[in-house]
């Protein structure tokens, strides 16, 4: 369970109006399932209906020409937002202590649209060595083309990150824990260097999701989620989220506006859905997470395991400093000596485990990583190979027995 499971959160009913506002400003104190519960309902507006329905559309009539010339409408386009958009948008801004956020069609547009909305044309940005690695293909790629120069940084480096600021530097990115190697950062560290030195931070917080991490309380000020992950919670939406503190949020709004790559609505709806059973999910993954990297750790095909919960993961005392809990994705690195073949006979014949990319489902899933051909600021030094392990809703001893019988495989024993 998470180590604070049952904090009580500021909160208070939502309303079509103003829910983040009402949300941050009710001085009644609930718990987070009821929180979830109630987040960026729209009841009233929608004839008592629990759910906000899910509103498919481009055209929106106005009444007048005056109307028309100046806008007077709740919801003007598509692009600028539907209740089912808004009912997202607002319970996530509630949810992360945010001012606002701004919704993209998958993780990695949620990543573009944060840093465009941070950068400008020759600015210079800092990014973790340990980064999703399409985050490093846009920087390489995209950002370049507009002059803008990626510097990338141990992540275990803190106040440190001092050395590396540049005049042009306009931004520091982080992403605690890194998606495959798991290094958990000194966020708040890097975030009062940032405001010492007027920066922006941005970050990616899709492991921990705004329940096991704070990243707004921890002084981010924009923050990237990919609701493909935990938000949805069955494998079968693509989505993007970027929330901004009050500094950032007009230019969130700006960035947004002006690309309008909004999610689809059948997305949002699911993701809303998926909201009122994320901290149960979670919880849940925790537990079985944490049991099975304990197991890995034991078994003696297993060098060490990367979970941000044990010791042995880089920035450990971070995660038991910063974090609420952790969640159902970790790594661990088998013993020198296991060739391809090895790892082939191992995962071609797994049973419980599906090999695919993307975490967060129902589903247990596991795929093989090497750092070595893409780090450029730190040497990955791995004793063996690598692999990283979502664990899903299967039966724990299913899950186990599974990852028993592909390691005895790995080692030349079982069928």
């Amino acid at each position: 369970m998470a180590r604070h499971a049952h904090k009580r959160i500021e909160c208070g009913l939502s309303t079509p109006q103003a829910t983040a506002r009402t949300m941050k400003d009710s001085a009644e104190t609930l718990g987070i399932g009821t929180r979830l519960a109630q987040l960026g309902r729209m009841s009233d507006a929608h004839y008592g209906f629990v759910n906000t329905p899910l509103y498919r559309g481009s055209t929106v009539l106005f009444k007048t020409l005056d109307d028309l010339q100046h806008e007077r409408a709740r919801y003007s386009y598509g692009t600028a937002g539907t209740p089912t958009v808004e009912s997202l948008e607002s319970a996530w801004s509630a949810l992360s202590a945010a001012a606002g956020t701004a919704l993209a069609p998958s993780g990695l547009g949620a990543v573009t649209l944060a840093l465009l909305t941070a950068l400008n044309s020759g600015d210079h940005l800092l990014m973790p060595d340990s980064v999703y690695l399409p985050t490093r293909a846009l920087c390489g790629k995209l950002l370049a083309r507009f002059g803008i120069q990626t510097t990338y940084y141990d992540p275990m480096l803190g106040a440190g990150l001092a050395a590396l600021i540049r005049p042009n530097t306009s931004t520091i990115f982080l992403e605690s824990p890194g998606s495959q190697t798991f290094e958990v950062q000194d966020v708040p560290a890097i975030t009062a260097l940032a405001r010492e030195r007027a920066l922006t931070t941005v970050i990616d917080n899709t492991w921990a999701t705004p329940l096991f991490f704070r990243a707004h309380e921890h002084g981010c000020d924009l923050v990237v989620e990919a609701g493909t992950k935990y938000l949805s919670g069955h494998s079968d939406i693509l989505l993007g989220l970027v929330s901004a503190n009050e500094r950032l949020w007009p230019r969130l709004k700006e960035t947004y506006r002006s690309m309008a790559m909004l999610p689809g609505a059948e997305d949002c709806y699911l993701a809303l859905r998926g909201m009122r059973t994320l901290h149960i999910r979670l919880q849940e993954a925790e537990r079985r997470g944490l049991a099975l990297a304990e197991w890995l750790a034991a078994q003696p095909q297993v060098a060490t395991v990367l979970h941000p919960a044990l010791p042995s993961c880089p920035g450990h005392s971070f995660w038991k400093r910063d974090f609420t809990g952790s969640t159902g994705v970790f790594s661990f690195i088998l013993r020198p000596g296991f060739s391809r073949d090895d790892l082939a006979r191992m995962l071609d014949a797994m049973r419980i485990f599906g090999m695919g990319y993307s975490w967060g489902g129902f589903e247990s899933l596991i795929i093989p990583f090497d750092c070595r051909s893409y780090r450029t600021a730190t040497e990955w030094r791995a004793p063996g190979l690598c692999l990283r392990v979502q664990v899903g809703l299967e039966d724990l001893e299913d899950v186990r027995n599974d990852l028993r019988a592909g390691l005895d495989r790995l080692a030349g024993r079982g069928a």
